[in-house]
């Protein structure tokens, strides 16, 4: 096992030195007072572990624990303080270990042990699985999940619904840098700065573990005080980049009906991705503007191909996929006025005033309004006729 140490003082490099040789389990790679000069370092020599004090001038120990994990991801921190409240927050940031100036050599020995026992699991990791056809690897409509690249049906659970909501603005702004200040006034705008910049600490930690455990082909990345999420895969990653990506690549003649029979389970393997409003359940605010935009997709898609549906006389099956439709969106207009026309086009004009009733029942009962005017006019036109 290789370490690095990290300290401003030189006293406490000695002392960390001579633990070490004393015990003569941990090759010693570098020794350094700054973390400029530990960070060209890592860049050129491979490191298991780094002991870092967190009281440091140049940068505290918990920025400078970001920087080491942008370097090399893999690498295992263990902090060093001469104050005992930091060790709660020093194992909220994931470290492997805290210790607490003057190490004594037993409690070193306990470090160095728990190293060997995380080196050995690492070495029966067993390698990652791909992921499997057009599963999203990200699940972003109704609610936020991770699927397992192992198990597509499983989901990895989070920490903390602060870090499951940084993940989620993270990826709502994929491969954009965002500064740690927009993060802040975003997430934890309540928080007194040094506060927020600690939960800001745990939350990326806890996101990083969890990406580590996924084995999927995204990771945090830091600079100049920035964060981004980066994906190095180039195929589409969540449940909405696939609907996305799949609405642009469709198109179909109106009124062929042949094309609409032949592109019906298509149709229908697009929009059951649709499971919901774009992170419904989550309610975060930030993510309203993204969601109304996708649910504007939604609808324009089911929409047009009920109308294609219809003017290729198949009414029926326009009228089921308007009819699930609108139990995403109950008080559309558009919808209700579509169900009128296809249910008209059957001649069932039962159906007619049955869906015209209940949405004016809905509007009343939840909105306490009317219909539009559009509406009513064509329903009143379609009765008559």
């Amino acid at each position: 096992m290789k370490a690095l140490l990290i300290d401003d003082e030189k006293a406490a490099l000695i002392q960390m030195e001579r633990l070490i040789k004393d015990d003569g389990r941990i090759e010693v790679t570098g020794a350094y007072t700054t973390v400029r000069e530990s960070l060209e370092h890592l860049r050129t020599s491979k490191t298991d572990f780094v002991f870092l004090d967190i009281g440091m001038p140049e940068m505290s120990g918990l920025t400078a624990a970001e920087y080491i994990m942008q370097t090399d991801p893999d690498i295992r921190i263990i902090f060093v303080t001469a104050f005992s409240e930091h060790a709660i927050e020093a194992f909220e940031l994931n470290a492997l270990d805290y210790l607490l100036k003057p190490v004594s050599s037993a409690r070193f020995a306990k470090t160095v042990s728990r190293m060997i026992e995380l080196s050995n699991y690492k070495r029966q990791l067993p390698e990652p699985v791909a992921r499997i056809g057009n599963e999203p690897a990200i699940v972003c409509f109704r609610r936020l999940e991770l699927r397992s690249g192992k198990t597509p049906s499983s989901k990895l659970k989070w920490r903390t619904s602060k870090a499951q909501e940084l993940f989620a603005y993270l990826l709502h702004l994929k491969e954009q840098w965002i500064s740690k200040e927009q993060l802040l006034d975003c997430l934890w705008p309540d928080y007194a700065p040094d506060k927020g910049m600690t939960h800001l600490h745990t939350s990326i930690y806890q996101i990083r573990k969890l990406l580590r455990e996924w084995s999927e082909e995204a990771v945090i990345d830091f600079s100049q005080d920035c964060y981004r999420l980066s994906l190095t895969s180039e195929d589409a990653f969540t449940d909405v980049e696939l609907f996305e990506r799949a609405i642009a690549e469709t198109s179909a003649p109106v009124g062929d009906s042949a094309f609409l029979a032949a592109a019906h389970p298509h149709y229908d393997s697009i929009l059951r991705l649709y499971t919901g409003h774009y992170l419904e359940e989550n309610d975060y605010w930030w993510a309203k503007p993204r969601q109304e935009q996708l649910r504007r997709q939604y609808m324009e898609f089911v929409l047009a191909i009920a109308r294609q549906e219809t003017s290729a006389g198949r009414e029926t099956h326009a009228i089921t996929r308007l009819l699930a439709a609108q139990q995403r969106d109950p008080y559309s207009e558009e919808i209700c006025r579509h169900l009128l026309e296809a249910s008209a086009k059957l001649n069932d004009a039962e159906a007619v005033q049955r869906h015209y009733r209940s949405f004016v029942n809905l509007l009343n009962k939840e909105l306490g309004t009317e219909p539009d005017q559009e509406t009513t006019a064509l329903y009143q036109a379609l009765i008559q006729n």
